[in-house]
């Protein structure tokens, strides 16, 4: 075992990065999720806007505005306690893989549009926090993604209401 190696599994045996990753991930989806929710017709016109779903039948359209951020929200809530967190932690990556370049792909389109620079280029995404500065949003997603892999790789259980089911559960 060579010394880069093991400093990184006694660091994650602290427990300390799977925890910080966990509560980043959770109150970020928490939130996102919840500002959706909180306008859902506006949601809808956004993902409308990606044209990633068929506008007829508007099954999916609808469905999708629907089901997102309850997943977003649920996901969260898992990372948050610790329950099911790896499944969570694969299904914000999931998402994470799909929006970000939909989101590039879209900012490159309003780009070829109106021009201007890439660096400066401001839309609402449709993430919840409103209009962003579209470069440091690909990079904060960049970064949450990073934080999914961490709790998918970790080996850490600290403080996850999981490994305290788990210990009840064992005869």
């Amino acid at each position: 075992m060579n010394a880069g190696s093991s400093w990184v599994r006694r660091l994650d045996e602290t427990g300390a990065p799977f925890l910080i990753a966990r509560i980043v991930l959770a109150l970020t989806f928490i939130y996102m999720g919840s500002m959706k929710l909180g306008e859902p017709i506006e949601f809808l016109k956004q993902i409308r806007l990606y044209h990633m779903l068929p506008e007829s039948p508007p099954i999916f359209l609808n469905a999708a505005a629907i089901v997102l951020p309850w997943l977003e929200i649920v996901a969260g809530v898992a990372l948050l306690i610790g329950l099911r967190f790896q499944g969570a932690a694969a299904a914000v990556a999931i998402l994470l893989l799909i929006f970000t370049p939909a989101i590039l792909i879209r900012g490159l389109q309003i780009l070829a549009e109106k021009g201007g620079s890439f660096f400066s280029l401001v839309f609402d995404c449709g993430c919840g926090s409103g209009p962003v500065v579209i470069w440091t949003k690909i990079l904060a997603n960049l970064g949450l993604l990073a934080l999914a892999i961490l709790v998918l790789l970790s080996r850490s259980r600290k403080l996850c209401l999981s490994s305290v089911l788990d210990r009840r559960t064992t005869y």
